[in-house]
């Protein structure tokens, strides 16, 4: 048993990883009829908790409730994987990129998250409002107004031939190279970092 404990808790390579990723999908179509996707449990979970009267709420959302036991199974998988499974190493990130990193004052690498931005400290501090409340909100306006999240356009969308999920995959990578070559330092000083 310990050794299949250590053998799952190494970083799997991608050609692992991405295959299984990628067979969610036909096995969510295949045995459900479901398509994949998390930002659609979001309003799940809102039309559960709404007052009915906002037509967007207004749904069976009990015919979704697999979304939902779904992302639960997420949350559990990544408690036990970071609690049990996690491996003991500092994450190895290249020396390019911890100079760019330190250079917004990012240093320490132990673990998944950079400490310096997700911490409870930081939370109530003009970062943690830049980061967690206003970047919160673009999150979920973006993903709403792109029609899903980039699992489920990259993932989804693309693997079932949907053009516009071509398109927003496209535009997702355009803009997260643009705030990280263009926006992400001039912001960094903005909020003190």
């Amino acid at each position: 048993m310990n050794e299949f404990i250590e053998w799952v808790s190494q970083p799997w390579p991608w050609y692992v990883a991405g295959p299984l990723i990628g067979l969610t999908v036909p096995a969510l179509l295949i045995l459900g009829n479901k398509t994949f996707g998390i930002s659609s449990s979001l309003r799940h979970v809102c039309a559960m908790c709404v007052p009915a009267g906002i037509p967007f709420f207004t749904y069976n959302w009990k015919k979704e409730i697999w979304n939902l036991l779904f992302v639960i199974g997420i949350l559990i998988g990544g408690f036990v994987a970071t609690s049990y499974l996690s491996n003991p190493e500092i994450i190895k990130i290249s020396e390019a990129t911890q100079s760019d990193l330190a250079a917004l004052g990012i240093t320490d690498y132990s673990s998944l998250l950079p400490v310096e931005i997700f911490s409870w400290q930081n939370l109530f501090t003009a970062k943690g409002l830049v980061f967690f409340v206003i970047g919160g909100f673009l999150v979920g306006f973006g993903t709403r107004y792109a029609g899903g999240c980039t699992s489920g356009h990259a993932i989804m969308g693309i693997s079932s031939l949907q053009w516009p999920s071509l398109v927003a995959t496209i535009f997702f990578m355009i803009g997260g190279f643009l705030m990280t070559h263009l926006l992400l330092e001039p912001l960094m000083k903005i909020v003190g970092f």
